[in-house]
């Protein structure tokens, strides 16, 4: 004789077991049909990589509250916490789909469809659809909901607790391995599919050989050399230079545009006289200028690491402005990316002194693609929203009353001057008694930094030895001799810009237009 199992949920009910192999089902079907997916999207659409395509949405869709938590919490890590959280809700949402599609079929399917649907929509909302973007959504969609009848027709049939040697629980033996089999197949053969897609992606690669053979022309104005005064190379601080790699990320391409520099055009057009449009070659055949130019992104906080400072090539904004002759009445710029970002610019800030650039090269060599790769906007003195545009493929002349973008759409505010800021970078932590250096750097681009001061526990403030600054437009080192004592202190600093205004100590957050108040860390002594 036999007895219900307890976790039964009635007379041929799903047992606890049962509803946790539909879970599972469910999570299987939906990894096949995402790496089909994004299989699908290397070889025919990579910019509508239903990953991608959901992730760009929902960055679009957020509140900018969410997006600072973000950058503040994850650095430039932010997409891949962004990707990871999007795959775990993925699979919570499979494992329910799973589970109801076992207790009222065919809802289970019907639920992801309907996710398919939202990733299709997401992809054809993109700046960068094309005819197939809609094509990755829609296979990763089909494939999950066949899959999932198919696993969950296979679940093993809910059975009642029977002793060890009973013969009837050895038939379900076979039932529960063809289950295992076919959801782990399933599951496997997504991964894969997932892996192959970042080998199948024909387009970066393209780009990638294009981009290593691209020999850049000699600047026509090659930037002075870099002092040797301007590098400190005090272990710890800040290199004078940022090289490629370590130079900071904040963008919203969760997919990295690839451009075909052969491909490329730039437009200007809107309130001008005369609309320009420039190809890649040409702007190569332009006289170009090499100049040393600090970067900061306006989600830097006091002490942040969201700032490079780097050796630019590139052709002057203004002179391509001048051929389009802009409008007396014209107050702005709206640049464009490939993939739909826009961002707002001062039309005075691009059309002064300042070498504000159509950037081609970066450190001696092409744009690597994560920085804009082949042409984007670096302006000296202003944060990065209102002015960095990357893949950048589109100049409208305007008005601020006009039009606005991206990120003011979202709360920033128009116009983005980089406020005067000065960061510790050594010591940080502990280090032992004795002689000890205290060194950092210090920034205002297009204004330029006159002095450092450093004040340790509440003692009074020490003048800092400054670095040779490159330009007005880079950060500058600084550094402080120190005798450190055991115990636990504090060190702050504050700058001195060159029209002689002192860094204030107000502490305000990054929003709406960056960050102020002193850098100051503490440090034990032993």
């Amino acid at each position: 004789m036999t007895t219900r199992h307890p976790d039964s949920a009635g007379a041929g009910g799903p047992t606890r077991t049962g509803l946790v192999g539909a879970a599972w089902a469910g999570v299987a079907a939906a990894v096949l049909g995402a790496g089909l997916g994004e299989l699908t999207a290397a070889l025919l659409a990579p910019p509508s990589s239903p990953f991608a395509a959901i992730g760009g949405f929902m960055i679009d869709i957020a509140p900018p509250w969410a997006k600072d938590a973000a950058i503040e919490l994850f650095g430039t890590f932010d997409k891949i916490a962004l990707l990871i959280g999007i795959g775990i809700v993925l699979a919570l949402v499979a494992a329910a789909a799973g589970v109801l599609e076992l207790l009222r079929p065919p809802w289970g399917r019907v639920a992801l469809l309907l996710l398919a649907a939202f990733g299709l929509a997401a992809a054809l909302s993109r700046a960068n659809a094309t005819g197939l973007s809609w094509v990755p959504s829609a296979v990763a969609g089909i494939v999950s909901m066949f899959t999932l009848g198919m696993l969950v027709r296979r679940l093993p049939a809910p059975t009642a607790s029977v002793p060890d040697d009973d013969p009837e629980d050895a038939t379900t033996a076979p039932d529960r391995r063809r289950f295992l089999l076919w959801s782990g197949g399933a599951a496997a053969l997504g991964v894969l599919a997932a892996l192959g897609s970042a080998a199948a992606g024909a387009g970066r690669r393209t780009a990638t050989m294009v981009r290593d053979a691209i020999r850049l022309p000699e600047p026509a104005v090659p930037a002075p050399p870099v002092p040797d005064a301007a590098d400190l190379e005090i272990p710890g601080l800040a290199p004078v230079i940022t090289p490629n790699r370590d130079f900071y990320r904040i963008d919203t391409a969760l997919v990295v545009p690839q451009v075909d520099p052969g491909e490329w055009t730039l437009r200007i057009h809107g309130m001008v006289e005369n609309e320009v449009t420039i190809d890649w070659q040409e702007l190569l055949d332009l006289p170009l200028e090499e100049s040393a130019v600090t970067l900061a992104c306006v989600s830097n906080e006091v002490g942040g690491g969201l700032i490079g400072n780097a050796m630019w090539l590139g052709y002057p904004i203004r002179e391509l402005l001048a051929r389009a002759v802009p409008s007396a009445d014209a107050d702005m710029v709206l640049s464009r990316s490939v993939d739909g970002f826009t961002a707002g610019t001062p039309l005075e800030v691009l059309t002064d002194e300042r070498n504000a650039i159509l950037a081609v090269g970066m450190n001696g060599e092409p744009l690597p693609a994560e920085h804009g790769f082949p042409v984007r906007m670096v302006v000296p003195g202003l944060y990065g929203y209102v002015s960095a545009t990357k893949w950048v493929v589109d100049l409208e002349v305007t008005r601020f009353d006009a039009a606005t973008a991206y990120w003011t759409d979202r709360g920033w505010s128009e116009r983005g001057p980089v406020k005067l800021q000065s960061r510790i970078d050594v010591p940080q932590g502990s280090v032992d008694a004795g002689e000890r250096v205290i060194a950092g750097v210090a920034w205002q681009q297009h204004v330029g930094i006159r002095g450092v001061e450093v004040q340790v526990d509440d003692g009074p403030w020490q003048q800092a030895d400054l670095a040779r600054a490159m330009s007005d437009d880079t950060w500058v080192q600084w550094s402080l001799a120190w005798t450190a004592k055991p115990g636990e202190h504090r060190i702050r600093c504050r700058a001195t810009n060159a029209q002689g205004e002192t860094q204030t100590s107000e502490r305000v957050g990054v929003v709406p237009d960056g960050a102020t108040g002193w850098h100051e860390v503490t440090v034990a002594v032993g």
